[in-house]
């Protein structure tokens, strides 16, 4: 088994050799010694270490409350070890569920097959969908609570094509940040303006048509970054993207007040 440099544990985990420069100097995974060459030097327990870190990072747990994790958990790691593989396990049942739920979606869309009005939200979890609606009304209020009230008597108006609908513009918007992500714009720039408008303006058309105002829009970015289910599904598009799209929408929303 024997030691790694941080440029072998980087060729042997996938991480970058910025990424472990940036756990030491946070204390989230200290080498096991630097050499007199002033080389780290990563052994075994290092790399469980890292291990964990990975999965908990593939949770979507931000990396501040990683290292609380690791080390007030208490447990062994067998124990540890059997929670990510109960959640992991969860999540491959949902994603079969969801892909079988895309598919037929894509099927009848071209023609090739019909499906039932209840069979478009196979897959997706009602408990998550309350937990986001009382996330919100915590975080706003009565008003977020008559929001979201209005929001589901507005769809329910409004019927399954207009929703699907509204979602397909979501992805359009959301694509369109990554896109700007991508090529490495500054998330405080001001040519992001028109891209965060059209996202703002679809959070407020799935908010029933409402306007989302400055002050709402900052504090979607706050439940963006703080929660872990938000931070899997936009870290999927790139590692760094929950942090950049939440600083964007922040910049975007303090020019506007």
């Amino acid at each position: 088994m024997g030691t790694y440099t941080v440029k072998q544990l980087a060729r042997l985990s996938g991480v970058s050799v910025r990424t472990l420069h940036h756990y030491d100097e946070i204390g989230l995974l200290k080498p096991a010694f630097t050499g007199e060459n002033r080389y780290r030097y990563y052994g075994r327990e290092e790399l469980l270490r890292l291990q964990d870190i990975l999965f908990h990072r593939e949770l979507g747990v931000p990396l501040a409350q990683i290292a609380r994790l690791i080390e007030t958990e208490g447990r062994d790691r067998l124990a540890i070890l059997g929670e990510h593989r109960e959640m992991l396990a969860e999540r491959v049942t949902r994603s079969r569920q969801l892909l079988r739920t895309i598919d037929r979606t894509i099927a009848e869309l071209q023609g090739e097959g019909t499906m039932d009005d209840k069979d478009m939200f196979k897959g997706f979890d009602p408990a998550k969908q309350a937990a986001y609606e009382n996330e919100l009304a915590d975080r706003f209020g009565e008003n977020g609570r008559k929001g979201i009230d209005a929001s589901k008597a507005h769809w329910a108006k409004e019927g399954n094509e207009a929703f699907r609908a509204a979602l397909e513009e979501g992805g359009v918007a959301e694509m369109t940040l990554v896109e700007r992500f991508l090529a490495g714009n500054p998330p405080q720039e001001e040519s992001n303006a028109p891209a965060l408008e059209r996202h703002r303006a679809w959070i407020g058309r799935m908010w029933g048509n409402k306007v989302c105002p400055p002050a709402s829009y900052a504090g979607m970015a706050d439940l963006y970054s703080s929660h872990p289910d938000f931070r899997a599904r936009y870290e999927a598009h790139g590692a760094g993207f929950t942090d950049w799209l939440t600083a964007a929408m922040k910049a975007h929303a303090a020019r506007l007040t």
